[in-house]
């Protein structure tokens, strides 16, 4: 369900997947929201969660244990959708409001692995995170850790609190880089049953397959690794 243009108490409620109440959520904010203002607060958080935790679009797990933002923290490393939960749900624990946000793009930056795997350059529900800002939303997209867009020549996104950080259209070089197709809008919540039926529609071969409770819920790149194909990616 999309959300109303002013915060309201949901945008600084936990739930099971923005679980802003997690003891390890919890820590993360109170070490990380350093300030004196929200602006700065959240500025803070933002740099935390894109530099303290590896972009890895390999290791999709899309069962509610996977999705939790409390996971990021637990395993060092997500893609755009956790991450954006993690920023959300660290703002919500900080007290200052937030809603995570969803965008279907054309995602340039990706390995031969993946486009073979994947069949389109398209990413359906990219997160990111709205956070409430001296009287307006403003979008921060904490996916692509520093690391990483130097690697792949990126001009890395950052956030001042002012301005929506979004993905640039093109890379260093010109290239293009990020399309915005289509805006989902905004949630109070993770639509976690949505993004699940909708990439088992699209990414039918890149969800296992496999018997048992995680049937079509995890990538079938969890066994490669990322970092190594960027690299062989990034030499081309």
């Amino acid at each position: 369900m999309t959300t109303p243009d002013h915060p309201t108490p949901a945008h600084l409620r936990a739930t099971a997947l923005i679980d802003s109440d997690a003891p390890a959520v919890q820590a993360f904010a109170a070490e990380h929201a350093r300030g004196a203002t929200d602006r700065e607060r959240s500025v803070a958080l933002y740099l935390a969660v894109r530099d303290g935790f590896r972009y890895d679009p390999y290791r999709i797990d899309l069962s509610p244990e996977g999705m939790a933002a409390s996971s990021v923290l637990a395993h060092g490393h997500g893609w755009c959708v956790p991450k954006a939960a993690l920023l959300t749900a660290a703002c919500r624990a900080a007290g200052i409001p937030a809603r995570m946000g969803f965008a279907d793009v054309r995602n340039h930056l990706s390995t031969e692995r993946m486009r073979e795997t994947m069949k389109t350059d398209l990413f359906i529900w990219h997160g990111y995170t709205d956070i409430w800002l001296d009287g307006q939303w403003r979008k921060a997209t904490p996916a692509f850790n520093i690391e990483l867009c130097d690697r792949f020549g990126l001009l890395p996104l950052t956030f001042d609190g002012e301005n929506d950080s979004i993905y640039h259209p093109f890379d260093k070089s010109g290239a293009r880089h990020m399309e915005y197709v289509h805006q989902r809008g905004a949630f109070d919540d993770m639509p976690l049953a949505q993004i699940v039926a909708d990439f088992q529609a699209v990414y039918g071969g890149w969800l296992d397959s496999g018997s048992g409770a995680s049937s079509s819920t995890t990538s079938v790149l969890h066994g490669a690794s990322f970092a190594d194909d960027v690299e062989q990616e990034a030499a081309r």
